[in-house]
């Protein structure tokens, strides 16, 4: 029962998701599951289930990717909807895709350790290679520039000014993606962290060296 459930799920995102250009595809939900249940694997805790269910609809109702929250929303309850499943187990998968975002790096205090786990896979596709390149399509999609060194770091943000203020993909990496090593919730996400920390320093070094003209 359960495994026909997740295949009805990976085809319902597959369907919403399989085409986004924000670095948002099905590519990264099917990352982010099984980083998640690897993370599960190694920490050898939380429900296998709630989590992979967790990962592959958290971007579902993400306002980025929908006309507004409320219509994330809707369309996530629309597809629970198509499923069998227990109304306990429903509300675990919503609490963990309502409270595992960055938004401005207002986090909130996650409730369960399923949650962890799939913050810190998600946040673990925010970073390193995959994640220097999710930038770029991100902020390239946004209209937002490479870099502009005329723009300051924003540090205490709303969410709407997360969303919608001045940025640039560069800036991004100082606002979000090089925090998130140091917000990981398990040890086995820290280790996994580590060398794509490593990668975006390599990588931003390098960005300035071939901006400034030095590189040669």
């Amino acid at each position: 029962m359960k495994n026909q459930i997740i295949d009805i799920t990976e085809k319902f995102v597959r369907n919403e998701l399989g085409d986004d250009a924000t670095g948002h595809d099905w590519f990264h939900v099917d990352r982010v599951r099984n980083n998640a249940l690897h993370i599960c694997k190694k920490e050898m805790t939380g429900d296998p289930f709630i989590i992979e269910m967790a990962a592959l609809l958290h971007d579902i109702p993400d306002e980025k990717l929908n006309e507004s929250a409320l219509a994330g929303r809707a369309k996530l309850d629309s597809f629970f909807q198509t499923i069998t499943l227990p109304d306990k187990d429903r509300t675990r998968i919503t609490q963990i895709i309502e409270s595992i975002s960055y938004k401005g790096g207002r986090n909130r205090a996650l409730e369960t350790v399923e949650a962890k786990i799939v913050q810190d896979a998600d946040r673990l596709d925010a970073i390193g290679a995959i994640g220097i390149a999710r930038a770029f399509a991100y902020g390239g999609k946004k209209g937002q520039p490479i870099y502009d060194p005329s723009i300051h770091v924003r540090e205490e943000m709303t969410v709407e000014e997360y969303r919608n203020g001045k940025s640039s993909s560069i800036h991004h990496f100082y606002e979000k993606l090089l925090k998130l090593k140091d917000l990981l919730n398990t040890d086995t996400a820290r280790k996994m962290a580590a060398t794509r920390q490593q990668m975006m320093h390599v990588f931003l070094e390098q960005f300035y060296q071939e901006w400034d003209g030095q590189n040669s």
